[in-house]
C-alpha cells in the first residue's frame, strides 16, 4: 500500500512536470510566432543609432595610412641608398631619428614656439633706460656694452646651453616641460615632487599673464604712430582691442596648433627677418658695440656704481629670456629637430636686433630731440621713417599674439602631463593634429581665457601687467635646474657636470628671482596667488589620490569567481540587468576591483546575464582599435581592455555592442535574444545597464586632517571637473553612480554605556497594552450585546403594538358587519 502510494505521488509528479513543459513549449510557440511577427513589437528604423562599420574609415585617417605609407617607401629608400659621403650619412641617420627635419614643421615651430621670446625686442631696451634715468642721456657707451653684454650671454647660457642643449636632450618620449622632466626622475627620490609642482604651478600662472601683457602692450604700440596718438592715448580703447583679439586667439585653440602654426610660422619668419634687417641697419653704423661679445663688460657694468638700478637689472635682462621654458614645453608640440634647425636663425636675429638697438643709443646720447621725449622705446625709435614703424606696430600686435599662442599649447601640455602624473583631474582632450603632442583641452583653454581677461580687467595696461610678469617665470627656471640636475646625477650618473650645472644656473637664476621680487607690492602678489591656488589643486589632487589608493584593493579569481558563480545560478534572486558594465580604471586583466565586487553584492544583489569589467587606455598612435578580453573559464564575466588611438572616438557604448556580437559569434557569450523594443534596436543583446564608483569618506576613517581635506577637496574638483560619463559619451544611457564608503585605516569606536529609565508607577508595557486592548474588547463586546438585546425587546415590543392594533381593528370590522 505504501509503495503504491510512492508510485502514485511518482506519477503525479511526472504529469505536472510534463504539463509545465508542455506550458514553456508552448509559451515559446508564441513568442516564436510574435518574433516572426515582430514589426509591431518592436519597431523598426525609428531610433538612429551608431553601429560599427568596418568600411567606416574617416578621411583623415586614410590620408594618414598613405602619409605613413609614403614615409615607410622614403625610409626604405634612404635604406637601400647609403650615401658615401659622411654628411650625407649624417644627414640620412638624421632624417630617421627622433631629431628628423621638415621644412613644414620648422614653419610650425616658429609659429608655436619662438613668440614669447621674439617680443622681448619691444620692450627690454626701454626697460633698461626706464631703469637709468628715464632719458637716452644717462644712458653711456659703459652702460650700452655692459647691457649688450648680459643680454647676449643670458640668451647663450639660458636658452641655448640650458634648454636648447641640455635640456631638449632630456625628454620624455618626445615631450618636454618640467612635468615631463619629472616622469624621469621621480623614482630617484620623493623630495623631487615638490620643485616639479612648485616649477609646473608657476608655469601655469605665467600662461596667464603672457596673453594679457604682450597683446596689450602691442595694441599700446599703436600710439606711437603720430595719425593714431589720439585715438589710441584713451585705456578703454586699447582695452577693448585687447579684449577682442584675446577672446579670438582662444577661439581658434580648437583648430589645432599644426595649422595655427603654419599661418602663424610665415608671419614670425617675417617678424625676425625684419627685427634683423632693421638692427642690422643700426649696426652699419657702430659695429663696435659688438665688443660686449666679452662676458666681463657685463659683469663690471652689474657690479659697478654706474649701474643706476643695480641688481634690479636683471630683471630687465631676464626678460629676454622669458620665452626659453615655453620653448622646452612646447618641444613635443613641434618636434626637437625643428627647434634644433630653426634656433640659430632666431638667435642671430635677436642679437642683430638688441644690438641694432644698442647701436642706436649710442648714435642717439646727445640727440636733444630724442633727450627731449624722455623715456623712449629704442625698438620703435630706431626705424628710419614712419613707414616702417608702421608696419613695425602692425608686425608687433601679430607677434605678440604668436608670444601667447606659445604659451597657450605649452599650458596644454602642461596640463596634459600633470593629469598622467595624477596632479590634477582627468579632463577632456582633444588631438586636432596628427601627432598626439599636438593636444587641445577645451576646459583649460576657457579658464585661462577667462583668467586672461580678469588680468586684462584688473590690471587695465601693460605697464601694470609687467609688474607681475616675469616672477612667476623665474621660479619655473629654478625648479627645472633642480631637476635636470638630479636626472644627471641620478639617471646618466654625470655628477660632476650635474654639479656645476646646478651651480652654474641656480647662481644666475637666483639673481633674476630677486631682481623679480622687487615687483612683488607691484603686481607680483597676483602672480603669487596664482601660483599658490594652482599648487593647492595639484597638492589635494595628489594627496587625495594617495589616501584612495591606500585603501584600494584587487581580488584575485579564486577569491571572486565562486561567488560571482552562485549568484549567476540561484533562481531566487530576479535579474538585474541582462549586462551589467562597470567602468574602471585598473588595466590589469586578470584581477577584480573590490569595488566592483561589492558593488555587485551590497545590498540586493545585482544578478545579471554578464558582468562586464571595462578599461579603456589611449595609445600614442592616432588609429589603433584593439580590444582583449579575459572570461576566466565562464559566460557570465569579462574583463575588457579596449585600446584606441588618441584620434579615435571614444564611443565605448558602440564598442561594447561589437564586442559581446563578437563573443555570441564565437560561442563564448549566450545568447541574448529579446522581443521587447530597445532604444539601441539591438534585438540580439539584451539590456545594458553601466554603473560608476565613487567613493566617500566615512566619518570612522582614522585619518588626519589634512588628508581628510584633501580627499574632500579633491571630490569637490572633480565634481567640477566631470566624470567618465562625458569623457566615454555615456550620458546618453543613463548610467548608474554609486557611492561606496572609503575606509582609510578605520580606528576602534569605543562602546556605549547603558543608562537605566527613571521608574513610573505605571510603566508601559506590551502587556499592558494587550490586556488593555482585550478589556476594552470585552467592554465593547457586552455594550454591543446589550444593544443588540434592547433592539431585540423594541422590536416584540412593536410586533405586539402592532398585533394588538391588527385584533382591535378587526373586532370593529366584526361589529360593523353584525349590525
Amino acid at each position: 500500500m505504501v509503495q503504491s502510494n510512492a508510485d502514485m505521488a511518482q506519477q503525479e509528479e511526472s504529469a505536472e512536470a510534463r504539463r509545465r513543459s508542455l506550458a514553456t513549449a508552448e509559451a515559446t510557440m508564441r513568442i516564436d510566432r510574435i518574433q516572426d511577427t515582430g514589426s509591431i513589437i518592436v519597431p523598426k528604423g525609428v531610433v538612429n543609432t551608431a553601429r560599427i562599420n568596418r568600411s567606416a574609415i574617416s578621411k583623415e585617417e586614410r590620408e594618414a595610412k598613405e602619409r605613413a605609407k609614403r614615409e615607410a617607401e622614403q625610409a626604405a629608400r634612404r635604406a637601400a641608398h647609403q650615401p658615401r659621403t659622411r654628411l650625407g650619412k649624417w644627414w640620412n641617420n638624421l632624417q630617421s631619428g627622433p631629431d628628423r627635419i621638415k621644412l613644414a614643421m620648422c614653419i610650425v615651430a616658429m609659429g608655436v614656439v619662438y613668440g614669447d621670446i621674439g617680443t622681448s625686442p619691444l620692450y627690454t631696451a626701454q626697460s633698461f633706460i626706464a631703469g637709468n634715468g628715464g632719458s637716452v642721456k644717462y644712458v653711456d657707451r659703459f652702460a650700452v656694452l655692459g647691457l649688450l653684454s648680459l643680454l647676449f650671454w643670458t640668451i647663450t647660457l639660458i636658452t641655448t646651453v640650458k634648454y636648447v642643449l641640455i635640456a631638449m636632450r632630456i625628454d620624455n618620449k618626445g615631450e618636454g616641460g618640467i612635468f615631463a622632466l619629472y616622469s624621469l626622475v621621480r623614482r630617484y627620490g620623493k623630495w623631487l615632487a615638490i620643485p616639479a609642482m612648485v616649477g609646473g604651478a608657476a608655469f601655469l600662472a605665467d600662461s596667464v599673464l603672457t596673453p594679457a601683457v604682450s597683446i596689450s602692450s602691442a595694441v599700446e604700440g599703436l600710439r606711437t604712430i603720430p595719425r593714431l596718438h589720439d585715438t589710441f592715448s584713451d585705456t578703454t580703447v586699447t582695452l577693448v582691442i585687447t579684449a577682442i583679439i584675446i577672446l579670438v586667439l582662444f577661439s581658434v585653440q580648437s583648430r589645432g596648433t599644426e595649422k595655427i602654426g603654419m599661418v602663424f610660422g610665415s608671419i614670425v619668419v617675417i617678424w625676425f627677418l625684419f627685427i634683423a634687417v632693421i638692427g642690422g641697419l643700426n649696426l652699419a653704423n657702430d659695429w663696435s658695440v659688438f665688443e660686449a661679445l666679452n662676458p666681463m663688460w657685463g659683469l663690471r657694468y652689474l657690479l659697478s656704481g654706474e649701474n643706476r638700478a643695480g641688481l634690479a637689472l636683471m630683471g630687465t635682462v631676464f626678460l629676454s629670456t622669458t620665452g626659453a621654458e615655453a620653448l622646452y614645453s612646447d618641444m613635443g608640440h613641434v618636434g626637437r629637430g625643428s627647434i634644433y634647425a630653426t634656433w640659430p636663425f632666431i638667435n642671430i636675429a635677436l642679437v642683430f636686433c638688441y644690438f641694432g638697438q644698442g647701436a642706436w643709443m649710442l648714435s642717439n646720447a646727445d640727440n636733444p630731440e630724442i633727450i627731449k621725449q624722455g623715456a623712449v622705446n629704442p625698438f620703435f625709435q630706431m626705424m628710419p621713417n614712419t613707414t616702417i614703424r608702421t608696419i613695425a606696430v602692425a608686425l608687433s600686435v601679430t607677434a605678440g599674439v604668436i608670444a601667447s599662442q606659445a604659451l597657450i599649447t605649452g599650458a596644454f601640455t602642461m596640463v596634459s602631463e600633470a593629469t598622467s602624473l595624477n596632479w590634477m583631474p582627468h579632463l577632456q582632450v582633444r588631438y586636432p593634429a596628427h601627432t598626439r603632442g599636438q593636444l587641445y583641452i577645451p576646459a583649460i583653454n576657457w579658464v585661462l581665457c577667462v583668467a586672461t581677461l580678469g588680468v586684462l580687467f584688473l590690471f587695465k595696461d601693460s605697464e601694470h601687467i609687467s609688474a607681475a610678469y616675469g616672477l612667476a617665470l623665474t621660479i619655473t627656471m629654478i625648479t627645472t635646474a633642480i631637476l635636470l640636475a638630479a636626472y644627471m646625477w641620478a639617471a646618466q650618473k654625470r655628477r660632476v657636470f650635474a654639479v656645476v650645472f646646478l651651480i652654474v644656473f641656480l647662481i644666475i637664476q637666483v639673481l633674476f628671482l630677486i631682481a623679480s621680487l622687487s615687483k612683488f607690492f607691484h603686481g607680483g602678489w597676483f602672480t603669487t596667488l596664482l601660483t599658490l591656488a594652482i599648487l593647492m589643486v595639484m597638492y589635494v589632487w595628489d594627496e587625495g589620490t594617495r589616501v584612495e589608493r591606500s585603501q584600494r584593493r584587487h581580488l584575485n579569481p579564486r577569491e571572486f569567481l565562486p561567488a560571482l558563480d552562485m549568484l549567476h545560478r540561484d533562481p531566487r534572486q530576479a535579474f538585474y540587468s541582462d549586462n551589467l558594465v562597470y567602468l574602471t580604471s585598473d588595466s590589469e586583466m586578470r584581477r577584480l576591483d573590490t569595488d566592483i565586487f561589492y558593488s555587485i553584492f551590497n545590498g540586493h544583489p545585482k544578478r545579471a546575464k554578464a558582468w562586464w569589467a571595462v578599461s579603456v587606455e589611449v595609445t600614442d598612435d592616432p588609429f589603433t582599435r584593439e580590444y582583449s578580453v579575459e572570461n576566466f573559464g565562464t559566460d557570465f564575466l569579462f574583463r575588457v581592455r579596449i585600446r584606441i588611438g588618441f584620434k579615435v572616438s571614444q564611443n565605448v557604448a558602440t564598442y561594447l555592442h561589437q564586442i559581446m556580437h563578437d563573443l555570441i559569434d564565437s560561442g563564448e557569450l549566450p545568447e541574448q535574444r529579446t522581443i521587447y523594443p530597445k532604444i539601441d534596436e539591438d534585438q540580439q543583446i539584451g539590456t545594458i545597464d553601466y554603473v560608476l564608483i565613487h567613493k566617500d569618506l566615512v566619518p570612522e576613517s582614522k585619518i588626519d586632517v589634512t588628508g581628510a581635506f584633501a580627499l574632500r577637496m579633491k571630490y569637490a574638483i572633480r565634481h567640477v571637473c566631470g566624470n567618465p560619463v562625458k569623457w566615454f559619451g555615456l550620458s546618453a544611457y543613463n548610467p548608474v553612480t554609486e557611492s561606496q564608503p572609503l575606509f582609510v585605516a578605520v580606528q576602534p569606536v569605543a562602546p556605549l554605556k547603558r543608562t537605566q529609565l527613571r521608574k513610573v508607577k505605571h510603566p508601559v508595557t506590551l502587556q499592558a497594552v494587550l490586556a488593555k486592548q482585550e478589556k476594552e474588547r470585552v467592554q465593547r463586546e457586552r455594550q454591543i450585546s446589550e444593544e443588540e438585546a434592547l433592539e431585540a425587546a423594541r422590536a416584540v415590543a412593536h410586533k405586539v403594538h402592532e398585533a394588538r392594533k391588527a385584533a382591535e381593528e378587526a373586532s370593529r370590522t366584526a361589529k360593523a358587519a353584525a349590525r
